[in-house]
């Protein structure tokens, strides 16, 4: 019953402030603040910091991330936003890279939060709920709606640093660009280059998805122009097995000879899809996939892939830490993906 009691009595406690973290380490509350803030360096020593850091542990004080923004006009928060419609149908390589970048960003002191932007909301309405919460920099990623007059909201608001990742930046943004028609571009060469006329190109049925599956589409209708007697088929594909038991029936009718798959996810479904359907792969029907996935080579044949460059997390997390110190960098384009063609048994013979 005591213990109930004592539990009760905790809860109902007032949260422990700066000033009572001052009071038991015996500094004042300036000095808090310093250690407290990451601001301590050549104004702090080391013994006093321990000495901080020991009272707010012992006191359970944790800084008001709030207030602190109220003070400096933004937070340690980086928004790594995406439509929130569209955060289930990105796949494994997408959750990889956040989960680093999270990383990354705690190593310079910053906090990375994934935010879903709802689709029913203008640019600019998005742009004012993501100003809310006074982040110092904005990744949008995929589509996440930003403009000029969005850009501008945020860093009126003071967010110091605002990128896009998928699409070309917004005027006034900085940007990592990946060029979806290139990632087709690329397959569809690759496939025609080896003699295929007839080719089929997987557009995946998932919402969400149509950003990346057209340009992708048009950069393989693109790739065929050049190749005198070449055919592009698109073939719309749910992820499940009977959309791509129909889809591998309509490839051995239509005599299809090649067929590119959108990623590897969709080409290891529609791969055993064919294979089931006694199409052969890569004698019947050429196979390519996209993203490199480490099971595309375990597969047997093994998955042609086209493979995108990126750059690292850790570069993109330095980078948003050099733009949130000197806001004057002029925005524009970062890094730009450049994607070429890991060839394996599923395309060649």
């Amino acid at each position: 019953m005591n213990d109930r009691a004592d539990n009760v009595r905790a809860q109902n406690a007032p949260a422990p402030t700066s000033a009572a973290v001052a009071r038991h380490a015996g500094v004042s509350r300036a000095t808090v603040s310093y250690v407290l803030n990451g601001q301590a360096a050549g104004k702090v020593s080391a013994a006093t910091q321990a000495k901080v850091k020991k009272a707010a542990q012992e006191l359970g004080y944790v800084p008001h991330a709030a207030a602190r923004s109220l003070r400096s006009g933004s937070s340690a928060l980086v928004l790594i936003a995406v439509p929130a419609d569209r955060v289930p149908a990105f796949g494994p390589l997408f959750s990889a890279f956040v989960a680093r970048f999270q990383t990354a960003l705690e190593r310079h002191g910053y906090t990375g939060v994934l935010h879903g932007a709802r689709a029913d909301r203008s640019p600019e309405d998005t742009a004012r709920a993501w100003a809310e919460l006074r982040p110092a920099a904005v990744l949008a990623a995929f589509g996440a709606p930003l403009t000029a007059a969005s850009v501008g909201i945020l860093r009126r608001s003071g967010t110091r640093a605002v990128l896009s990742f998928g699409p070309p930046p917004a005027p006034g943004a900085h940007g990592i660009t990946m060029d979806q028609e290139e990632i087709g571009a690329v397959a569809a060469a690759h496939l025609l280059a080896g003699g295929r006329r007839r080719l089929g190109v997987v557009v995946p049925r998932e919402h969400g998805l149509e950003p990346f599956s057209g340009p992708r589409l048009a950069g393989a209708e693109a790739a065929a122009r050049v190749f005198p007697g070449a055919s592009v088929t698109a073939l719309p594909l749910a992820h499940t097995e009977e959309s791509a038991a129909q889809v591998a029936a309509r490839v051995r009718e239509s005599g299809l000879d090649a067929v590119f798959a959108y990623n590897d996810e969709y080409a290891m479904l529609l791969m055993r899809a064919l294979q089931d359907a006694g199409v052969g792969i890569p004698g019947d029907v050429a196979l390519v996939g996209a993203d490199d996935l480490l099971l595309a080579r375990l597969l047997r044949p093994r998955l042609t892939s086209v493979r995108t460059r990126l750059p690292e997390p850790e570069e993109v997390a330095a980078l948003v830490d050099r733009l949130i110190s000197d806001p004057s960098v002029t925005p524009g384009e970062r890094f730009r993906s450049a994607a070429h063609i890991e060839v394996r048994e599923s395309s060649t013979g």
